[in-house]
């Protein structure tokens, strides 16, 4: 026999009337045999209480369209229960929404940062708090009438001098940017108080540290020797299949599934863009070459069905959080094995998962590639994104170059 399904009602409570003729509605809720009375806040007759769903007068309409919420709310807390009980139902109906004050910035910091990890983008969700926190430690209070050009440069300040780079400098601001930008959107703040136009303050872009490996150091990757299926040959060869598949990263490796590849073609969504609308969406193509397709061989497990992941990383059905645990842990061991193989083969650049993205990206601009197909290539929306990635030429390149500028006719 199947666990009884809870129902809910919206009645009128005619016990007990009330000195102006009315009665409370309350929702019954009945479940295993057993019913419960939750008062809604409503109160009407009995005889507006039966003309309700036909009346056009606008306090019944009101009534009408706040009956019919709350019995959709009902059936919503219902469906998010795991193991339901009138008395934890009762709970949730009545939870007062976390109310946030007019002008905090900290409130609303703090609800965006519930909203992403609902969202299960727990990496930003972090970086928020990082920021939040920083803002705590330089003003305990802050609305956003005080946010100024004077008060981000004074912020500014305050974080250099407490040792931030100007990179996370950065990342603090404009983060802050984002729920100033959400507080306008929501009317907490008049637009034309916007501290961060270009003419008032300017946001640091910070130094964009080039990651890129030069091409005879990445044949010294490929070249080095480790012993089979230990974890240092693993964390190789997942490095050198990210710099061949476009430097996918190993989030995305992991989540590949025989379904994405035709023959000699992978096609992949990464997970960074897979919250935008469809038509937003980067598809990316990966052409497979025979090393790409013996690392796969070498590390795949079993295909039980097309939707099987190709490496055994994730298990199916996995959790947000395990499975961002999962991939944490890979990329530790990957960006270890990594640093230690740079220090064996003497390349003075630090050597992790990220350094394949760069190095695949440099290398095809260094090979005369143009900035269309890398930019495709990555998943990138913008140009300008992958101008970011880009590593600057070698000095045999810069000497190369230099040498054109007096190469006249007389001197070839």
């Amino acid at each position: 026999m199947g666990i009884s399904k809870p129902t809910f009602l919206v009645v009128l409570d005619d016990r007990r009337e009330k000195s102006d003729g009315t009665f409370p509605l309350k929702l019954r809720v009945t479940y295993d045999r057993k019913r419960k009375y939750i008062n809604i806040g409503i109160d009407l007759s009995k005889e507006d209480f039966n003309k309700i769903n036909t009346s056009k007068l606008n306090h019944l309409k009101d009534a009408k369209v706040k009956i019919k919420l709350l019995e959709t709310k009902a059936e919503n807390i219902y469906k998010g229960m795991t193991d339901f009980s009138i008395t934890a139902f009762e709970t949730l109906l009545l939870e007062k929404p976390e109310e946030i004050k007019p002008s905090d910035v900290y409130s609303l910091l703090s609800k965006y940062i519930s909203q992403l990890k609902s969202e299960d983008r727990h990496s930003t969700a972090s970086s928020y708090e990082c920021a939040l926190n920083s803002l705590k430690k330089f003003k305990t209070k802050l609305n956003f009438e005080e946010i100024t050009p004077e008060f981000l440069n004074a912020y500014e300040r305050f974080m250099v001098s407490d040792g931030k780079s100007l990179t996370t400098v950065g990342i603090y601001l404009r983060s802050l940017r984002t729920v100033y930008n959400q507080a306008i959107e929501s009317k907490l703040i008049k637009q034309e108080f916007y501290p961060f136009k270009k003419s008032k303050f300017q946001i640091p872009a910070g130094r964009n540290i080039k990651k890129a490996l030069i091409l005879s150091d990445i044949e010294k990757i490929f070249s080095y020797q480790t012993v089979e299926g230990s974890g240092m040959d693993k964390a190789k060869d997942f490095w050198i299949f990210s710099y061949l598949c476009n430097g996918l990263n190993l989030k995305d490796i992991c989540k590949i599934r025989y379904k994405d590849i035709d023959g000699d073609n992978l096609t992949v969504v990464r997970s960074k863009t897979k919250r935008s609308t469809k038509a937003n969406q980067k598809l990316i193509s990966i052409h497979l070459t025979d090393y790409s397709k013996a690392i796969i061989k070498k590390w795949s497990q079993k295909e039980v069905s097309p939707l099987t992941y190709i490496f055994p990383i994730l298990p199916e059905n996995v959790s947000a959080k395990r499975e961002r645990e999962l991939v944490q842990y890979l990329t530790k061991t990957v960006n270890k094995h990594m640093k230690a193989i740079g220090k064996v083969l003497e390349i003075a650049k630090p050597i992790t998962s990220y350094t394949a993205r760069h190095s695949f990206s440099t290398v095809l601009k260094r090979s005369g590639a143009p900035l269309e197909y890398i930019s495709e290539s990555l998943g990138h929306s913008s140009f300008q994104t992958t101008e970011n990635y880009l590593d600057s030429f070698e000095n045999e390149s810069r000497k190369q170059y230099s040498n054109l500028l007096t190469k006249f006719d007389g001197n070839k």
